[in-house]
């Protein structure tokens, strides 16, 4: 038998509301409807939950699926990757794939550097190799502007690549 969880009487909202309350993250204008993404960390950040933001995004960047990945983002998220000017989650889930299928066995890295009311500024790194096993680590800083909602709007990258021997390999 479950443990009761005040959920078996539809009525008993007493003992069901914190349940509903860990499981289902609330935006300030209504419920989230996709509790898997990071949004419930909304502005303004404090250290600590700028930090969680950080790991929620590394978290999901290492799953490498660009949807999961698009969503912690506005519909039109603007973005500047590189040389490369991306806005909209299609846009963004486009560059992702196409970024996966060039940088194998990526992995991330995400440090926190500082924070605003609304922003997040990022340092990291990740290592990747190419198909002709080429092996780089990638160096960069992000900033990122958050909406009310705490999905990001703006998202700005400058990254660098080191080749590495593969034995050079840290992450």
């Amino acid at each position: 038998m479950l443990p009761a969880t005040g959920l078996e009487d539809p009525w008993n909202y007493t003992r069901a509301l914190p349940l509903l309350r860990i499981f289902t993250p609330r935006r300030r204008n209504g419920w989230c409807p996709e509790p898997w993404t990071n949004a419930h960390l909304f502005h303004p950040f404090t250290e600590a939950t700028a930090r969680e933001k950080i790991q929620m995004a590394e978290d999901a960047w290492n799953s490498k699926d660009p949807e999961r990945v698009a969503k912690a983002y506005t519909p039109d998220s603007e973005w500047r990757n590189r040389s490369e000017f991306i806005t909209g989650r299609d846009e963004i889930i486009t560059f992702l794939k196409r970024k996966w299928a060039k940088e194998l066995d990526y992995k991330l890295k995400k440090d926190y550097w500082a924070h605003g009311d609304d922003r997040i500024a990022v340092r990291f790194e990740y290592e990747w190799h190419d198909e002709q096993g080429n092996w780089f680590r990638s160096y960069g800083n992000e900033n990122w502007e958050f909406d009310a909602n705490g999905l990001m709007r703006k998202r700005y990258a400058s990254i660098n690549d080191v080749p590495i021997r593969e034995k050079d390999r840290w992450i």
